[in-house]
């Protein structure tokens, strides 16, 4: 049995606009909240995830960074990824030395200057052997995009 977490942006929690959105549409996905840095908020995803297999992990914006980050460390736990506009071009980040099997799903607006496809768009073509890319007229929140996606298919267990 999978288990979907969303994992928020590095300014917003689990009442943000998209945690309240899962929380309506959604109530089985797990919205935890993350303070601190990258490594800080990857220890408190580490021990939210103890013994967890088959995970859906959902991740938005600095959320994308860390699940990617988590599906390198743990390809073998992780079910699928569906990333709103990751911010793979935080300094910190580099791709793995070889593309790990986790299928990713990556969703991105093309009027994202914060996390910008032409930077965003290579890191996780070096990532992920199973990436599929969506590109939308929208900007870093997905504000048009967003409510619009296909949440039922992009979180079926069987997905993606």
């Amino acid at each position: 049995m999978c288990e979907t977490f969303f994992l928020h942006g590095l300014d917003s929690s689990s009442k943000g606009t998209k945690g309240q959105w899962f929380t309506k549409h959604f109530p089985d996905v797990r919205i935890p909240d993350f303070q601190g840095d990258l490594q800080t908020r990857l220890n408190a995803l580490e021990t939210l995830c103890c013994g967890r297999n088959n995970l859906i992990l959902v991740g938005s914006s600095f959320g994308g960074l860390m699940a990617t980050c988590f599906a390198i460390r743990h390809p073998n736990r992780c079910h699928a990824l569906v990333l709103l506009a990751p911010a793979l071009n935080f300094p910190e980040f580099s791709p793995p030395q070889e593309k790990i099997v986790v299928p990713a799903i990556l969703i991105i607006g093309s009027q994202d200057t914060v996390t910008p496809p032409a930077r965003v768009l290579p890191l996780a073509q070096k990532c992920f052997s199973q990436l599929q890319i969506f590109t939308c007229d929208d900007d870093h929140m997905l504000h048009n995009s967003f409510e619009q996606l296909d949440w039922q298919h992009l979180l079926q267990k069987d997905s993606p």
